[in-house]
């Protein structure tokens, strides 16, 4: 990867409609300050029965409200969750689950105490973990401390059903990049 040729996504970009984002943000590189890597999984939600948007709420009202801005949450009590919100046209918002990290190692090794690189930031609680995201980034916009950046990469994308819920699985919602080691198993 040319690290000089890289070009800052627009807010404009995350209008379209979710499932679009989460497939087109794979090989992105995804950067919270000058850490992070290049996105190697997505989970696409939008108003069906495992989304937050399926009711909504004061938490899930970002997703019906705006687009291009950072959303957070604390899940099962123990980790963050990282996803930016899309769609004018409806709610929605893509979970980001994996990165392959390319900057800032060193640190996000020292976070995640793991010298194992695919232990790093593969799953979403060890990717906020690891590029030091916890809630005080919740409604920001995107380029602010979150960047995401199109740095020329078309990796092959391929499509299966989301991981880790009950409801709506029928759905093939996650975007991967089925050449990468950097994904979940």
């Amino acid at each position: 990867m040319n690290r000089g040729s890289k070009k800052l996504i627009s807010k404009e970009f995350f209008k379209q409609d979710t499932l679009k984002v989460a497939e087109e943000l794979i090989g992105k590189l995804l950067l919270v300050k000058g850490v992070g890597g290049i996105i190697t999984e997505t989970e696409a939600y939008k108003d069906d029965e495992a989304s937050h948007a399926f009711k909504k709420t004061p938490r899930s009202s970002i997703m019906y409200d705006s687009y291009g801005k950072v959303y957070v949450y604390f899940v099962y009590g123990n980790h963050y969750c990282l996803n930016f919100t899309c769609d004018d046209k409806g709610p929605g918002a893509v979970l980001i689950r994996a990165i392959k990290p390319t900057h800032g190692i060193k640190k996000m090794i020292e976070r995640r105490k793991t010298e194992d690189l695919k232990k790093l930031a593969v799953g979403p609680g060890r990717l906020c973990q690891a590029l030091d995201i916890d809630e005080s980034f919740n409604g920001e916009d995107l380029g602010k401390r979150i960047k995401v950046y199109d740095v020329g990469l078309k990796p092959r994308v391929k499509r299966s059903k989301r991981i880790g819920i009950k409801k709506a699985t029928h759905l093939e919602w996650r975007f991967y990049d089925p050449d990468s080691e950097f994904i979940s198993k």
